[in-house]
């Protein structure tokens, strides 16, 4: 039997690889997207509206009194306009919401 190499890849490297990866940018499946290195800005309206964004999916369940309804991940959330609320390992802030869109600002952490 041949001996085992064991590569060792030291925690701080693979730590960053980790938390870069999610910046790599945004796949998007709904129009309206604009993304820097650690954030992205999108518009959603309809019923269905689903973005990938900063390794999340981010989905638009429409407006009620005010408020944006989002499902992050699996998670459902809800804001007004300049509200900001955490959803997983995303931060939304709304910065706009009208009676059938939402203009919403995501940053990890």
């Amino acid at each position: 039997m041949a001996p085992r190499t064991t590569i060792r890849i030291p925690a701080a490297l693979l730590a960053g690889g980790l938390l870069l990866a999610p910046l790599a940018g945004c796949t998007v499946s709904s129009e309206n997207v604009s993304c820097s290195t650690s954030s992205c800005t999108v518009r959603l309206s309809g019923d269905t509206s689903e973005v990938e964004i900063l390794g999340t999916t981010l989905g638009f369940g429409g407006v009620q009194d005010g408020r944006a309804s989002l499902e992050v991940a699996g998670t459902s959330v809800s804001c007004a306009e300049g509200e900001a609320v955490r959803a997983g390992t995303l931060t939304l802030e709304c910065t706009s919401v009208s009676d059938d869109s939402v203009e919403v600002t995501a940053s990890l952490g």
